[in-house]
């Protein structure tokens, strides 16, 4: 079982018509999701890719019974294009653009949640369901099915545990990238639990980075609530305090509020398995299995 994504996914592209929406479009069709709908305003009754085009998200949920929406949209268009479709009520709503203001992802994070949507993102690289769908722009080419889920908040670190699981032998069940800037619609609190519910899931990775207190909520969930074996990787040991590294929501604080060791002194304390790199979390992975 997968969640979130699988092959009886009704997937809207919102932006299907720009270049970077059009492309994806491509992959993910290639990969076998089912792309029901694009969405770009004024340029509905159109096509993409024999992908039909509709001016708003509500009357593509009405043609296609469409229950989840990637949206290949600027930074600044964000707020108008998820609002839209988390007032549609649709499911799921996956965010890409990175560097969305924090002021709109504020209002989107709990208007989403008041709504019912499950909103990802803004800067995630998708969810996938290895050899079942994807809605996102990862290089699906070095998933492969399997029963390690992972969540992460950057897409390079992701794809290079990926990359070294597939050449050992190791697929995935589900990955979710949960973005990395500084207000995400959902953190890795709110995925454990349907890793934990997930027949298909028997390890659960965990790859997070310096900044924000995710980590730490996690953990404590971890040591309450999850029974299957965690390991994390926490990206970003040696950045200065108080300097912001790559991701908007990366910045240690002066106090050391955010750092890695923290993260990993809570985690630890919850039982996680914690990997010191990308080659180490898969050899943990190879004595869990």
């Amino acid at each position: 079982m997968s969640f979130f994504i699988d092959e009886n996914t009704k997937l809207i592209v919102q932006g299907i018509t720009g270049r970077e929406g059009t492309f994806h479009t491509e992959q993910m069709l290639e990969y076998g999701t089912k792309v029901v709908a694009g969405v770009t305003p004024g340029k509905g009754g159109g096509e993409v890719l024999g992908v039909p085009v509709f001016n708003t998200v509500m009357q593509a949920m009405q043609e296609t019974e469409a229950n989840a929406t990637v949206l290949f949209v600027p930074p600044k268009f964000m707020y108008k294009a998820a609002y839209e479709a988390i007032m549609s009520e649709i499911p799921l709503a996956i965010t890409i653009a990175e560097g969305v203001p924090v002021h709109d992802m504020l209002k989107l994070h709990y208007l989403a949640k008041e709504k019912g949507c499950r909103l990802i993102g803004p800067n995630s690289f998708g969810v996938i369901s290895p050899g079942k769908a994807k809605a996102g722009f990862m290089e699906h080419r070095i998933f492969m099915p399997g029963n390690i889920g992972i969540m992460s908040r950057s897409a390079t670190n992701c794809y290079e545990t990926v990359f070294f699981m597939k050449q050992k032998g190791i697929g995935q069940s589900t990955c979710i990238g949960v973005g990395g800037d500084m207000i995400p619609g959902s953190v890795f609190v709110d995925m454990l639990p349907f890793f934990e519910n997930d027949p298909d899931t028997e390890v659960i990775v965990m790859i997070g980075e310096i900044g924000g207190s995710e980590e730490e909520l996690a953990a404590v969930y971890i040591k309450e609530h999850i029974t299957k074996p965690v390991v994390a990787l926490i990206a970003g040991k040696n950045v200065p305090e108080d300097t912001s590294m790559g991701h908007a929501g990366a910045i240690v604080s002066p106090d050391g509020e955010g750092s890695a060791e923290k993260k990993e002194a809570e985690l630890r304390y919850a039982g996680v398995h914690i990997a010191e790199g990308t080659e180490d979390l898969v050899e943990i992975l190879l004595r869990l299995l």
